[in-house]
């Protein structure tokens, strides 16, 4: 692979880790085990059956977990301190010919980390505040669609993978502002008494 196609696998990886580190780290791993990518040095931990199994049963939790309004929320807040790492030594990794991290990749990974970590956590809250609990699943749902989707296609396609990443993050921006507006312009009820 090209530096280019690093760079926009590494920076893929990042926005996939403030979405799901687990699933990333996991899907990361697997790929790299079953020989269907070739992993850079600094990735080959990923195929490692402590790290695989790991990430992949913390992957598992956040899978239920991130289905139940509230707790979701209080999930994402915690895993700020798992996604943000995650997303620097994801794209750093990937850049990493000799096992070293570049400091420039591990701070443009944090920076893509923590940005869909937002746009995530801020849906999350945006979501809970409505009254049924069917929204919160299918974004969910979406979002383990997105991440195991974005990961196979980065495996045939890295810049198109990320184009549609950065395109949804792009589309969940929109929507958060909509949905925000729409809040907004609720009525609010006062108790009568």
């Amino acid at each position: 692979m090209s530096d280019a196609h690093l760079f926009a696998t590494g920076v893929l990886l990042a926005w996939l880790a403030g979405v799901r580190a687990y699933l990333t780290v996991f899907g990361v791993g697997v790929a790299g085990a079953l020989g269907w990518l070739d992993l850079p040095p600094a990735l080959d931990a990923t195929t490692s059956p402590w790290v695989l199994g790991v990430s992949g049963g913390l992957a598992l939790v956040e899978f239920f977990a991130d289905k139940i309004p509230g707790v979701d929320s209080g999930w994402d807040l915690v895993q700020t301190l798992a996604r943000v790492p995650a997303g620097a030594f994801l794209a750093a990794a990937a850049l990493s010919p000799d096992g070293e991290l570049g400091a420039g990749m591990l701070a443009t990974g944090a920076g893509v980390a923590l940005t869909s970590h937002v746009f995530k956590a801020g849906t999350r809250l945006l979501l809970n505040a409505s009254p049924e609990p069917v929204s919160n699943v299918v974004v969910s749902t979406a979002e383990d669609g997105l991440t195991l989707g974005a990961l196979g296609l980065a495996l045939v396609s890295p810049w198109l993978a990320l184009a549609l990443a950065l395109g949804a993050g792009l589309l969940l921006a929109l929507l958060l502002i909509w949905i925000a507006r729409r809040l907004r312009r609720r009525p609010i009820r006062h108790p009568t008494g």
